[in-house]
């Protein structure tokens, strides 16, 4: 059976198909069908995640199918629910709340299905797998960044999404670098919020009224990803601070590769997206052919030890942008605007 549907994006109406996805019915384990549930494809990030993904598992035989939640804890639960009512042999899941996901998760075990946790850990769950990058480390490499490049003076932590549990992990290794500094009086943290949804507007909104309040006197900015990089920089340049304050971010978006190239933001973290993804397909099929996949670590999250991947990022600066070029992440006429 081929049903196909098209769900719209940011305006654009995506088609997609269905192959196979009768309800109860699953695939073989030689031919494996795989939902891949994404928090929100309004954001560039994800669908690089999602086209690289789908690539690496067609590579391996499996179908995909991939809804996007567009950033609503309900709407991927049914979602979610829909997919283990179809019959998929496993469920990768970038979630938007990783605290809520725990009932349905158990309703796909029940069922059989594997389910894997990408790049966000799923709290309280029994979830077979989680694959990441180390955000720990990325955090380090954020605050490295900011620091190196302005030794002392105000900071102002933009923290993630407070229903993504990676916030947390970016938080403890941003401190870890910051601490001896903030120690020693070189470094002042003058404000510090967490940004629902990592909006941009939302950053942008927080770092006006933080310039307000610091009379325009914050010397860096850790933001935690890019999109709040980008607001950030948006109420830096209003001000004539932009390439002054230091500001951090992560992703490698292409509106965040070319300000780094320009010099309003300071870093940003690469995480080679293609490695994660074809591993993540590579965990999914193992998983359903009932082999163990080869995994680097385990992570507590609440309910057991998951058997865990990390993956080591970039850190990417001024000199060294150009690095997404030679890994082919963009070519040179993308990030030129042309």
């Amino acid at each position: 059976m081929v049903r196909s549907f098209t769900t719209l994006l940011g305006g654009v109406a995506i088609a997609a198909t269905l192959v196979g996805l009768t309800s109860g019915a699953q695939a073989s384990a030689d031919k494996p069908v795989i939902g891949f549930s994404i928090d929100d494809l309004r954001l560039e990030r994800w669908t690089r995640d999602r086209d690289f993904f789908v690539d690496a598992a067609k590579k391996l035989g499996a179908t995909v199918t991939v809804q996007s939640a567009d950033a609503n804890e309900e709407r991927q639960i049914s979602q979610i629910e829909n997919m283990i009512s179809r019959g998929v042999d496993a469920i990768v899941i970038v979630p938007f709340n990783g605290k809520v996901l725990g009932n349905v998760i158990n309703e796909a075990k029940q069922a059989g299905i594997k389910v894997v946790a990408y790049d966000r850990l799923i709290l309280d769950s029994d979830i077979d797998a989680y694959i990441t990058f180390d955000n720990e480390r990325v955090g380090e490499m954020q605050a490295q960044g900011v620091l190196d490049a302005k030794p002392s003076g105000n900071y102002f932590m933009m923290g993630g999404s407070p229903t993504d549990n990676n916030s947390k992990f970016l938080r403890e290794g941003q401190m870890k670098v910051l601490q001896p500094a903030i120690d020693a009086g070189k470094v002042k943290i003058v404000g510090a919020q967490w940004v629902p949804e990592w909006s941009a507007t939302t950053a942008l909104q927080i770092m006006e009224d933080a310039l307000t309040a610091n009379k325009n006197m914050i010397d860096g900015v850790v933001a935690s990803n890019d999109a709040e990089a980008g607001g950030v920089v948006q109420a830096l340049t209003a001000q004539g601070l932009a390439g002054k304050t230091a500001v951090s971010g992560q992703d490698a978006d292409l509106a965040a590769i070319q300000r780094v190239k320009a010099g309003t933001q300071t870093v940003t973290v690469y995480k080679p997206l293609k490695s994660i993804a074809s591993t993540a397909a590579e965990i999914a099929v193992d998983l359903v052919k009932g082999k163990t996949p080869a995994f680097t670590t385990e992570l507590d999250n609440g309910k057991k030890k998951v058997p865990t991947t990390l993956l080591t990022p970039t850190l990417i600066t001024k000199t060294n942008w150009d690095t997404v070029v030679k890994d082919g992440f963009y070519t040179q006429a993308q990030i030129d605007g042309k």
